[in-house]
């Protein structure tokens, strides 16, 4: 009897830890939508000598405009501990955009987001816990600053060398914004 409850309690945990899993996840089309955000992005940085990424629609769907989408940390010790960068995003629209969700690319990535005087987070990697839902409203002609704290040590010894981590920030009808970072991690 006591066998029995062990594994009826052990299947139990793993249907919720998987469920869990199920529900941080991005929506399917996740990765369609980000590699054509990613090669707009990547677009626009090229063909703007100010590298802007312009704000507007994208498939009807509302985008933001991101002064630096890209940034590049340098050498990063692990010895002194986590870094962070701030990416100013702005809404150049004329109506509002809700950011439903912000994830990162790794566990050693975490986001958070401030418009005005709200902030939440921080947001993580989808499977890698909960990833609450973001809900941040920026209004017509605002600016949020997304800040983001990269965790060189995450991956141990075995993460020294160059990374390259990205951030999502996803609009209700699903469209994202990426911004994105380099390192060198050096023990």
């Amino acid at each position: 009897m006591k066998n029995k409850n062990t594994i009826v309690s052990i299947a139990i945990i793993a249907i919720i830890f998987v469920g869990l899993i199920w529900i941080a996840k991005p929506n399917q089309n996740q990765n369609e939508k980000t590699n054509a955000v990613t090669e707009t992005n990547s677009l626009d940085a090229n063909a703007h000598d100010d590298s802007h990424h312009e704000a507007g629609e994208a498939g009807g769907a509302l985008t933001l405009e991101v002064s630096e989408p890209f940034y590049n940390f340098g050498e990063v010790s692990m010895k002194n501990g986590n870094v962070f960068r701030e990416f100013k995003v702005k809404n150049n629209t004329s109506s509002s955009i809700n950011i439903a969700k912000i994830f990162t690319s790794c566990m050693c990535t975490t986001a958070s987001i401030a418009v005005g005087d709200k902030t939440k987070g921080p947001f993580g990697m989808p499977g890698h816990g909960i990833v609450p839902k973001a809900n941040m409203e920026i209004l017509a002609g605002e600016e949020a600053i997304v800040t983001v704290e990269f965790d060189p040590n995450a991956h141990g010894p075995a993460g020294v060398g160059r990374i390259e981590r990205e951030i999502y920030l996803e609009n209700d009808a699903g469209a994202q914004t990426v911004l994105k970072f380099e390192a060198t991690v050096t023990p």
